[in-house]
């Protein structure tokens, strides 16, 4: 495969990655975690179409298209681990062709830090965690977080009705959507736990699936048998990376990752050129983009960029190539590398 980087731009502490499609045209989105710096929208050819989002937001993770409503999105702003009391909050916000971008905050929940949007039965569910509830400084996780849990109303002036789903999650960083839509897994200090959103019974389930402290996972059938596979971070910003595999009903690491980390981020389970692979980033040390698939038997790292140290990455798929949008933090760079066969001359 061959593999261009495009640096679009430099934005300081550069943290969260979208993909979202504003009036029916694909544009990556780039957000920054320091308080008063902006968020940027990039499209068309090599996306070097610019829109300013917003000019001052800050403490930015999930950006979330919401279904089924045109040019519309959720957003977490103010989230910021050294602050207290927490100003984190969820902002609504819509974009006009002539007006552009209109932002009106809607909840505000003291360190909310992830969420996600499911539809169900044509339903619209916000699962939010919190990363603590309380903090006296950075360093205070002495008041665990909680997941959150409401169905969107249709008119998002009216307010989210949320109730508590669980709770004493200490360090309650990490999520990923389960491939089959139905919830996603969150991971704490305690360990990783499954979420699915109701369906007839009206009812929030939770599964704890793993004991340990876990800082991000993935999730992804890496080898094609059937059955899918965890990559895992250890801990909370860890220095281990592990690939699990359920063997007999429990989960076991079948991969660590073979270079020195200080200060894992993020991973995402996803196809690069229709292989079923892991992408990953590193924040510290070499500061590495790194992608994990399964060949002829067994497990090939290969690293895609060194010295970047991404935050957060979005991988999309268009009909020519594979889009890995990586908000790398180290750099202070908004990044996007497009990943293409070897024999394509697109």
């Amino acid at each position: 495969m061959k593999i261009e980087k495009i640096r679009l731009d430099e934005l300081f502490r550069c943290y969260s990655t979208a993909a979202i499609t504003l009036d029916d045209e694909l544009h990556l989105f780039y957000a920054s975690e320091e308080k008063d710096y902006p968020c940027f929208a990039y499209s068309g050819k090599d996306f070097q179409n610019k829109k300013v989002v917003w000019e001052k937001g800050g403490g930015t993770m999930s950006m979330i298209p919401i279904p089924h409503r045109k040019n519309q999105f959720l957003a977490v702003n103010g989230f910021y681990l050294k602050e207290s009391p927490s100003g984190a909050h969820l902002s609504w916000v819509t974009y006009h062709k002539d007006k552009g971008f209109t932002i009106k905050d809607i909840l505000y929940l003291p360190y909310l830090h992830r969420f996600d949007l499911y539809e169900v039965q044509g339903k619209v569910y916000f699962v939010g965690a919190t990363i603590a509830t309380t903090k006296k400084d950075k360093e205070d996780w002495s008041s665990p977080g909680k997941i959150y849990a409401a169905q969107l109303p249709n008119d998002l002036n009216e307010p989210l009705k949320l109730e508590v789903i669980a709770e004493g999650l200490t360090r309650n960083h990490g999520y990923s959507r389960s491939p089959q839509n139905d919830g996603g897994y969150f991971t704490c200090d305690q360990g990783i736990f499954k979420v699915t959103v109701p369906s007839v019974s009206g009812k929030w389930q939770i599964e704890k699936i793993m004991d340990k402290a876990v800082g991000e996972i993935a999730i992804v059938d890496i080898d094609n048998d059937g059955i899918e596979e965890l990559m895992t971070i250890e801990p909370f910003h860890g220095n281990v990376i592990k690939i699990y595999k359920k063997i007999n009903g429990i989960y076991k690491d079948v991969y660590s990752y073979p270079y020195v980390i200080d200060f894992a981020h993020t991973l995402v389970g996803t196809q690069i050129r229709g292989i079923n692979s892991f992408v990953g980033g590193v924040r510290r040390e070499a500061s590495d983009l790194f992608m994990v698939q399964f060949l002829k038997g067994k497990f090939e790292t290969t690293i895609i960029d060194k010295g970047v140290g991404p935050a957060n990455l979005n991988v999309f798929h268009l009909k020519d190539c594979d889009l890995i949008h990586s908000s790398n933090h180290t750099q202070n760079e908004a990044a996007v590398y497009v990943i293409r066969d070897e024999e394509s001359h697109a």
